[in-house]
């Protein structure tokens, strides 16, 4: 394997000379920089990044702590943080909580300990007593998506609020009027701020949100499942069932057909969360979709901007209504009201 001294030998330059080249200093003069970048592809050199990192107190690596990897919603989001990462000169690592408060905890210290420059967090509970303890000695450390109270670092995620109000108006009109919601976790940000958005948009037509048409899930198909049957098995059940995520909706969907029972013939099916399988689902599912990867993108840029010494803002980006045809859009039997 070359070493740093064969490449100064190629190119006919100092050993710093070649340090500097490749650490991107001004300070070189084009002719030799040509020359010791050619003689690094000649003899296929790769700079020893442990090393440099002990020189430079930088890895260029950063830490991804995602909630679910199964989730589509956060694949996508990993897809496009490591794309900017990359674009940015950064490796990422990531770590997948599956919605486990102590499996985030065991990678978020996994993280730290191997001296990554910066941490992005979906958090999947607000009671982590680690992250407020890294953000509070100066760990570069960004929220996406979900966040936790009381913690000051950036948050970059989407506000669900208007495009659930559109949500609420689209059904209304359709003449929907008992709307059950399958909520996230109380102990996450968006499991809260979604059902609290559902019951206010509801309030605004006179209509109620009862406690027998709130079921909390786990951001998991089987909770889902298991809330919708509850659903199904009220003396009076909702026309409308509402997920406040795509796992949640897909576990909805499971129980409705295990009934016997057709969408939207029987009870309608709304989802947070839009992802491409929605397209293809009979019947395509209404949805609300999030801004996947304007989310990562921003959330890359808020993190290195810390890492280098700037300082970046919060970041929310709207959600916005898909209608399809799960809730009955396309029913000439359905009754509208405008």
């Amino acid at each position: 394997m070359a070493s740093i001294k064969d490449v100064a030998a190629q190119a006919g330059v100092s050993v710093a000379t070649v340090s500097r080249v490749l650490n991107s200093h001004p300070s070189v003069s084009p002719d030799a920089r040509a020359r010791v970048l050619a003689a690094v592809d000649v003899l296929g050199y790769r700079p020893n990044a442990v090393a440099r990192s002990l020189r430079t107190d930088r890895t260029r690596t950063l830490g991804l702590v995602i909630s679910d990897v199964l989730n589509p919603y956060f694949t996508e989001l990993a897809r496009f943080v490591e794309e900017e990462a990359r674009a940015l000169g950064y490796s990422v690592i990531i770590g997948n909580a599956d919605e486990r408060p102590d499996l985030q905890e065991h990678h978020v210290r996994t993280l730290l300990d191997r001296r990554i420059d910066g941490l992005l967090v979906s958090p999947a509970d607000g009671s982590s007593p680690l992250m407020p303890g890294s953000a509070g000695s100066g760990t570069p450390m960004v929220f996406v998506d979900r966040w936790i109270q009381g913690v000051d670092v950036p948050v970059v995620r989407a506000d669900g609020r208007d495009a659930i109000r559109d949500l609420v108006a689209h059904l209304h009109r359709l003449g929907h009027r008992r709307l059950a919601i399958i909520a996230g976790p109380a102990a996450t940000t968006t499991g809260n701020e979604r059902v609290e958005a559902f019951r206010e948009a509801l309030r605004a037509y006179g209509l109620a949100l009862p406690d027998a048409y709130i079921g909390r899930g786990d951001f998991q198909a089987d909770s889902g499942r298991r809330v919708t049957e509850r659903f199904l098995a009220l003396p009076e059940p909702p026309e409308i069932v509402f997920a406040a995520d795509n796992l949640m909706a897909l576990g909805a969907l499971d129980a409705i057909r295990a009934r016997g029972l057709r969408v939207p013939r029987d009870i309608g099916l709304a989802a947070f969360d839009d992802i491409p399988w929605f397209l293809h689902t009979d019947p395509p599912i209404t949805a609300i979709a999030q801004p996947t990867g304007e989310l990562g993108r921003a959330a890359v840029r808020a993190l290195v901007d810390i890492v280098e010494g700037r300082s970046p803002q919060s970041v929310t980006l709207p959600a916005r209504l898909v209608v399809r045809s799960s809730c009955g859009e396309h029913d000439p039997n359905r009754r509208s009201e405008l």
